[in-house]
């Protein structure tokens, strides 16, 4: 009848209806005590202990409004789960006096319904905590010369350190690049961020929260570079010179920890980089199929459906190398193909492909066959997954054995009681998750899915949906790992598991996922997560993939134009395709739309006919065309990456760090690989578009014409065109991938 959790959700931005705000508070700092209560209770009182005895408070009654909430749903079919999880929860309250640091209270509370029950909840304990000089151990593997002296504070409380913060210098002109895939800016300096793991349904840039964070940034001036880690996974939070200009102030969570160990590295920004990957971990160089069209849409969702757009590629002439299948499957195991057939493995054991029957006039009546004559087409298949065992509705069939056997097995993620985590968040709520950190959870989970790779044929998986472990107490890696640090290293654990059963079916570790943190390097290829389909969202992937690339993600993409919504308006949507030509994945993708009609499919064929615009086949087909051309080359500038040289989509400073005008375009201009100069077009109704060409001699692609760089030069920009500049010393082996497109 009634709940209080004193850390609530833990949602990383918002504080929920029964939960103690701060829960972790400071010492002179006051809490909010929150409660849920049922229907029909009439009052509540909280019994609080402290030096003085016991005092007991009335709770203000429920009142209208979002209990602390700063979001809302905006469109899409996700956005209702979104709306409603972030919604009016009422709540009770009391708050506290300030706290004495140090000094340990105790809590409880006690409703009363009208007909005269009453319920007491459990006694729940809370101490203030206090910033001192010393708490731990702060080390800073080379640069120590970088820290501020004093600078470095410890948060205590009785259960030992809870924060450490510090600060480093800035010098005077000095960029701070990094903290993992940003979208709102490349440039971070100015600003305030943090790093944690969070699944942010659209519009990133606005909020600025990422799928892909990392704590670590790459300082670039004109005297030099150099650039650091913070060697944790648990969350942190910077103030790049936003507060105090020529300061840099980290705050690190420990969790009880006292000792935290930063490395600083010194040399050019590539340099930084590569010193960061030897112990974040190195890419892996994959296939050259990976540098094709993708193509997928949610609602493709039967084999038939699934043939017809390919052979639509094929009658529109748009060449297409990887196929993205995301509603396949039960939407319950995501093992099993929709309308299969089989026998229950109550044991929750894998099957193998003689165990289903595929019915006739079902909507995968082949998938074997299908994946097959895909192959016969250069098509190569990767298939969607969620790391849930979804409990809602009650599980039933073979999800429930796989329940069952999850939890008996030891390989779910727990409570720090060993409950199982129920997922907390909107997507998916009170799902189980498996424990990918740990061994044997691996290999239980990935041999469910084996026959998919080694049957079917399957050549990789869209590893979606990494965000979902929330909780200072979640235990990971069979208890290897606990909360904050376990949480963010989730969606590296899982990207690994689907690449090791890859690999160890002899194919390449090929995942698309849209989260991570801190040695995702290693994991496969990335895409820049949900957005909808507007100029702002085309920009903010622009920065999404430098930043991505200046942390050492070397194959990313986004949903070009956006993925939810209406379908683009002609002129965006071939902008963003002329620019996701020019990127490490070029891939379209549309949200799910309850099948209405019109379709809101991100084909072009779609996009013509939703917009009846005439331009939109043959521009897409060009680029389509070109971006086959351009495969030898992506892949020849992606291998020299992985061998530890500059990112393959960066920014300009990686080539040029002493070039200050540079740094005016650094959000939308980048570099692929080391020849090419690429400048998307990024507002619409644009007849002309300004680019600035570092020192050096320049080819513009379209002309052949030889351009003095140092300056800013304008072009035309039509449609067909994307702005591009070719290195001229690398012009005469590029030359004919741009002579004679159609």
């Amino acid at each position: 009848m009634i709940r209080h959790r004193p850390f609530g959700s833990e949602h990383p931005y918002a504080v929920t209806g029964d939960q103690r705000v701060p829960a972790l508070p400071v010492g002179g700092e006051s809490c909010e005590l929150r409660v849920r209560a049922a229907p029909g209770v009439d009052a509540v009182v909280c019994e609080w202990s402290g030096p003085s005895g016991v005092e007991t408070w009335p709770l203000l009654p429920p009142s209208a409004g979002p209990a602390g909430s700063d979001d809302g749903g905006d469109g899409g079919h996700l956005a209702a789960a979104q709306a409603r999880s972030l919604a009016d929860r009422s709540f009770w309250s009391v708050t506290t006096p300030p706290l004495t640091a140090g000094t340990p209270y105790r809590y409880r509370f006690v409703s009363t319904t009208a007909s005269g029950a009453v319920r007491r909840t459990r006694w729940f304990s809370v101490a203030a905590g206090a910033w001192s000089a010393s708490g731990g151990t702060l080390s800073l593997d080379g640069g120590a010369d970088r820290l501020v002296p004093g600078s470095v504070e410890w948060l205590t409380g009785p259960e030992g350190p809870r924060r450490v913060r510090f600060a480093l210098r800035l010098a005077e002109g000095e960029h701070v690049v990094g903290f993992g895939e940003r979208y709102d800016a490349v440039d971070q300096r100015g600003r305030t961020l943090d790093a944690v793991v969070f699944e942010q349904y659209k519009a990133q840039g606005a909020h600025g929260r990422t799928y892909l964070p990392m704590p670590f940034a790459l300082v670039v001036g004109a005297a030099g570079s150099w650039g650091f880690h913070v060697r944790t996974a648990r969350r942190t939070w910077y103030d790049v010179g936003a507060t105090t200009p020529d300061r840099l102030v980290v705050e690190a969570d420990l969790d009880g920890d006292d000792a935290l160990c930063i490395g600083v590295f010194d040399g050019s920004p590539a340099s930084v980089v590569r010193q960061f990957l030897d112990e974040a971990g190195r890419p892996e160089e994959l296939p050259d199929w990976v540098f094709r069209l993708w193509a997928s849409g949610n609602e493709w969702n039967t084999q038939a459906r699934v043939m017809a757009e390919m052979d639509a590629h094929h009658e529109h002439d748009i060449p297409v190398g990887a196929l993205v299948i995301e509603a396949w499957s039960d939407e319950s195991t995501f093992t099993a193909f929709r309308d299969a057939r089989y026998e229950v493995n109550e044991d929750g054991g894998p099957h193998r492909l003689a165990d289903f029957t595929f019915p006739a006039d079902g909507a995968w009546p082949d998938p074997r066959k299908m994946v097959k004559e895909l192959h016969a087409r250069d098509v190569k298949v990767l298939l969607w997954q969620i790391p849930l065992l979804k409990m809602r509705p009650h599980p039933t069939g073979q999800l429930a054995a796989d329940a069952r056997a999850a939890v008996a097995g030891g390989f779910v993620v727990t409570e720090d009681d060993g409950r199982p985590y129920r997922n907390r968040g909107w997507w998916f709520p009170l799902a189980l998750m498996p424990d990918l950190a740990s061994e044997k959870a691996r290999a239980w989970w990935t041999e469910k899915r084996r026959y998919l790779v080694e049957e079917v044929g399957i050549d990789g998986f869209k590893t979606d949906g990494g965000e979902h472990a929330w909780g200072h107490d979640v235990v990971h890696g069979a208890g290897s790992a606990r909360g904050l640090a376990g949480n963010n290293r989730f969606p590296v654990e899982y990207a690994r598991a689907y690449g090791d059963l890859l690999r160890s079916a002899g194919k390449a570790p090929v995942t698309f996922s849209r989260a991570g943190f801190t040695g995702s390097q290693a994991h496969g290829a990335f895409w820049a997560g949900d957005e909808d389909s507007t100029w702002s969202g085309f920009r903010s992937a622009v920065v999404a993939g430098v930043t991505a690339g200046a942390c050492g993600i070397v194959y990313w993409g986004w949903d070009l134009a956006g993925f939810s919504g209406d379908v683009p308006d002609p002129e965006l949507y071939l902008r963003a395709g002329a620019a996701s030509a020019f990127m490490p994945i070029m891939q379209y993708h549309s949200e799910f739309n309850h099948h209405r009609l019109p379709l809101r499919d991100r084909t072009p064929w779609n996009v013509a006919e939703r917009t009846g615009d005439e331009r939109v086949l043959p521009v897409f087909r060009r680029f389509a065309h070109l971006r086959e051309r351009l495969v030898d080359y992506l892949s020849s500038s992606a291998s020299a990456a992985v061998a530890g040289g500059a990112p393959l989509m960066r920014g300009l400073f990686f080539d040029h760090p002493a070039d200050a005008s540079a740094w005016a375009v650094v959000d939308r201009q980048f570099l692929l690989g080391d020849a090419l100069l690429v400048a998307p077009v990024l507002s619409p109704g644009a007849r002309t578009w300004d680019v600035y060409l570092p020192e050096g001699s320049w080819v513009d692609v379209w002309t052949g014409e030889v351009v003095n760089g140092g300056r800013t030069v304008t072009r035309p920009a039509p449609i067909d065109e994307i702005p591009v500049y070719c290195r001229s010393s690398a012009w005469p082996g590029l030359r004919e991938v741009f002579a004679d497109l159609p």
